[in-house]
């Protein structure tokens, strides 16, 4: 993503002249782009910073703008970076994106590698769920319509939540609170651990097993959309492919889609307007986000 967004901070500047070094970075960078170029236009981001779980994270929530009479479906967005970076304000793009297609969108923050290890981000993860089930009815939100979703790193958070009932158990979220969930370029069967973020976020677990999405797939898993990309070298599209094919051996409900020429930020970076046209991938969350919770 650096290298597509790089000509972006021209622009960043431009528009936000009073930009801290600390706005400097790709996803930021696109949701300052996106936001000017109209990808914000029907969206409002209706809470900042609200702290959630009992660890010192904060969330914020988007939703389209007005009032709706009905309560709307919810997403929580969790966003990627290796497990070791990305800020919820650098994803305005996504959740710009989804608020403009009817939902309420929670993005929360989670602590990072290498000040905490698996599964600290889980149990962040978690407390979001608990947090948005118990309070998003008071921003517009429909508790009985939660998915998750997330790109790489935070497809793991998202996909692992789903199907490994420990970390909502602990929370304190009651089983079927998620009806559906969208994993983005994710990791979900990479053991043997073999790239330097994957070590150092999963060392010192007993039983590496238990690090591994696919490890937990079920029948009853709710409804899941895996997508990956051909060009995708860094979570290869095996993770999608082998998830897939268990859940399906299984007889829980999935759908896939690989999207060929693009690679792995490519993946996140079609849900922002300026690259929307690299692939559907916007259209396709949504049409099976809105297909899982009507």
């Amino acid at each position: 993503m650096r290298r597509r967004v790089l000509i972006l901070a021209v622009v960043a500047m431009v528009l936000t002249a009073g930009a801290t070094l600390a706005l400097v970075s790709p996803p930021g960078l696109l949701s300052l782009y996106d936001g000017a170029v109209g990808g914000g236009r029907g969206a409002e981001k209706i809470a900042e910073g609200v702290a959630f779980g009992s660890r010192g994270q904060k969330l914020d929530v988007w939703r389209t703008a007005g009032a709706s009479a009905q309560p709307r479906p919810v997403v929580i967005f969790y966003y990627g970076g290796g497990w070791v970076k990305g800020t919820r304000w650098a994803y305005a793009f996504a959740a710009r994106a989804l608020a403009n297609q009817g939902f309420v969108v929670v993005i929360p923050d989670y602590r990072k590698v290498p000040g905490i290890r698996f599964p600290a981000f889980l149990q962040d993860a978690a407390d979001a769920v608990k947090w948005t089930s118990d309070n998003i009815a008071d921003y517009g939100g429909d508790p009985a319509r939660i998915a998750v979703a997330g790109h790489s790193a935070g497809a793991y958070n998202a996909i692992m939540l789903t199907l490994d009932h420990r970390w909502l158990d602990a929370a304190g979220v009651p089983r079927g609170t998620i009806k559906a969930a969208v994993g983005l370029s994710g990791a979900y069967d990479f053991y043997p651990w073999t790239s330097k973020r994957s070590r150092d976020a999963m060392q010192g677990v007993a039983d590496p097993a238990m690090t591994q999405p696919i490890v937990f797939a079920r029948r009853d898993a709710p409804p899941m959309l895996l997508v990956t990309s051909s060009e995708d070298t860094t979570v290869r599209p095996r993770n999608a492919d082998n998830l897939t094919a268990k859940l399906r051996l299984l007889g829980a409900p999935v759908e896939y889609r690989n999207y060929a020429g693009l690679d792995h930020e490519d993946v996140v970076m079609a849900l922002s307007k300026p690259y929307r046209d690299k692939a559907p991938v916007l259209a396709d969350s949504v049409a099976f986000l809105k297909a899982a919770m009507p």
